[in-house]
């Protein structure tokens, strides 16, 4: 079910990704490796939990170690993840969603990534005229300068921008920068107290263009 809220803000001129969730389904791969849903779930939330506090860029793929160590998994599992990364793969709508947005906004990626790695997964989903890595930025995302810095490229202000998050933890970094927020919730996440409601909320990308009249 998709829920929008009323607003008044300027027409879209960009739309920002976010990149492991948002488009790529990169729960499967997780999964994959931690042998079942429910332990790649708690791997994964814990990563969730492990990025978007640190602040400050710390090597991506020591995190994805470390989270798993946090909640007494394999380490190994990290090493995995990295070396399976070309398995990811974009939800099945992406590439349709991509085409009515391109060419009549500008399009980019934020992602809590490595450098190398960010830069081969946004390739495994699209052409992206600006995308940005948490090494890149120097900040994990929620920090406000990690999305700042695709707005400064993308020349557009925050209020022209729309980011599509794939983890509640964007809501709060976009509500710090006035961005409004497509929350794709693929996977049925929760949201607590803690986040603020994005402007829409959708199981799919099918929506995306016809949110912002394309």
């Amino acid at each position: 079910m998709t829920t929008k809220l009323e607003t008044q803000a300027e027409r879209v001129e960009a739309v920002v990704f976010d990149l492991l969730s948002a488009l790529l389904d990169s729960w499967t791969l997780w999964d994959s490796i931690a042998g079942s849903a429910r332990q790649g779930r708690k791997w994964r939330a814990s990563y969730l939990e492990l990025t978007y506090g640190v602040g400050p860029y710390r090597p991506y793929e020591a995190l994805v170690v470390e989270a798993a160590e946090r909640v007494e998994l394999p380490a190994r599992w990290g090493q995995e993840l990295v070396e399976r990364w070309g398995e990811l793969q974009a939800w099945p709508e992406v590439d349709e969603v991509l085409g009515a947005l391109r060419g009549k906004v500008k399009l980019g990626v934020v992602t809590n990534c490595s450098e190398a790695m960010g830069r081969r997964a946004a390739a495994l989903a699209g052409d992206f005229d600006v995308v940005v890595t948490a090494q890149r930025a120097g900040y994990y995302k929620p920090d406000p300068r990690t999305y700042g810095l695709a707005l400064k490229e993308l020349e557009v202000d925050a209020s022209q921008a729309l980011f599509v998050a794939g983890s509640p933890y964007d809501l709060i970094g976009c509500a710090l920068m006035g961005m409004r927020v497509y929350w794709h919730n693929r996977v049925g996440m929760n949201r607590t107290e803690m986040f603020p409601a994005p402007w829409i909320e959708a199981k799919s990308l099918a929506t995306l263009p016809g949110s912002i009249g394309l």
